[in-house]
């Protein structure tokens, strides 16, 4: 069968070439088993990149990412390239990607499985039964804003400052991508920001209430300000589907929804462009865990949150909603028959390598496919 999907891998640094592999028997298995068959090309970021050719990342690999329909990463980074120079540090050729493919609204996921209740810091009654996704927009606000900078004041002490801005077309993309996956969801979206003291949050709030009133009627939108929304993830994380927010506040929002999960060894993540007049996306998939290279070539990292990347790959970039659900639901049956890697071992669990956990994902896909 002739491919009909085009795919980048680039597995990086640490343990992201060992997840990777597991992934790629997913991959195959698909091109086995399913209707959707990929081509694929790998190639070098990160410190990988930066041994071979000295730099994070090629303009070669970037024209293949430009190219593909997806590309899905792994990790990048380790304590050999901490004196690299600042614009060569492995981190720089997965923001070249982001900044290159104008990837501009990051989807964080926070869902529980039932196997793994105990792991989260919550109550099990509290996080059981929890889906959400929360939406932040990646490439503005005060990380972007300037004018920024510390300066020296006539009194001879110093003063730091960062600008917080948006513009209402950034509001609108990142509450255009909230609002169609609220649809494909639960019909509900949560708009957070700080109306009440900043400028900024006041023309978020206009915005996101102007497009929801001009083409997203069908959804249930409601507005909280980022203080109380932090407090009432961990009160009552599963009152919420869809939280959209600005870059500061979606960055300490997101983090804290994946601790109710337990482990950021079990977290997949996106970040999305805009659709071209063909209706494409280009998009980049990656677990949220780092680079881990304490037990970087040990057989022992978690490759789920990397395999559930690739579930949202095929969701989100192809509409393969049974094959991503496919690949869910063989995660959530390995985990409830009791097998661990060591970031998320229970007591009368079974701890397994890598490897024997992707032997397990590829044993369950069979099964669930039959």
């Amino acid at each position: 069968m002739a491919a009909n999907k085009s795919l980048l891998i680039l597995p990086g640094d640490g343990i992201g070439p060992e997840v990777m592999v597991q992934v790629r028997r997913v991959v195959d298995w698909f091109d086995q088993r399913r209707e959707v068959t990929f081509e694929v090309k790998e190639g070098l970021v990160g410190g990988a990149a930066y041994d071979a050719h000295g730099t994070p990342i090629t303009d070669e690999t970037m024209e293949d990412a430009m190219a593909a329909d997806a590309v899905l990463f792994g990790s990048v980074g380790g304590p050999q390239y901490d004196d690299a120079p600042r614009d060569l540090r492995p981190e720089m050729g997965l923001l070249r990607l982001r900044k290159d493919l104008d990837l501009f609204a990051n989807l964080r996921p926070a869902l529980t499985f039932d196997a793994l209740l105990d792991a989260s810091s919550l109550k099990p009654e509290v996080v059981e039964g929890l889906d959400l996704m929360i939406v932040r927009e990646s490439t503005g606000g005060v990380y972007f804003g300037t004018p920024r900078g510390i300066e020296t004041l006539e009194d001879g002490q110093r003063r730091g400052f960062d600008t917080q801005t948006y513009t209402e077309s950034e509001i609108r993309r990142v509450a255009g991508v909230a609002f169609d996956l609220a649809r494909q969801r639960r019909g509900k979206v949560t708009s957070v920001e700080k109306a009440n003291v900043m400028e900024s949050g006041v023309l978020w709030r206009q915005v996101v209430s102007e497009l929801h009133e001009e083409s997203y009627s069908d959804v249930d939108l409601g507005h909280m300000y980022a203080d109380n929304c932090a407090m009432q993830l961990v009160r009552e994380p599963t009152q919420f589907d869809v939280i959209v927010s600005d870059n500061l506040f979606g960055d300490i929002l997101s983090d804290c929804a994946a601790m109710l999960t337990g482990s950021l060894g079990m977290l997949p993540s996106a970040t999305l462009g805009a659709p071209d007049e063909s209706g494409r996306r280009r998009a980049l998939y990656e677990p949220v865990h780092g680079s881990a290279p304490d037990i970087a070539g040990k057989d022992m990292a978690n490759p789920l949150a990397c395999l559930l990347s690739f579930a949202m790959l095929l969701r989100y970039s192809f509409d393969l909603e049974e094959d991503a659900s496919l690949v869910e639901n063989a995660v959530q049956a390995v985990l409830k028959s009791g097998v661990r890697t060591s970031d998320i071992m229970a007591p009368g669990a079974a701890r397994v390598s890598t490897t024997v956990m992707g032997d397990s994902i590829v044993r369950e896909l069979d099964k669930q496919a039959a």
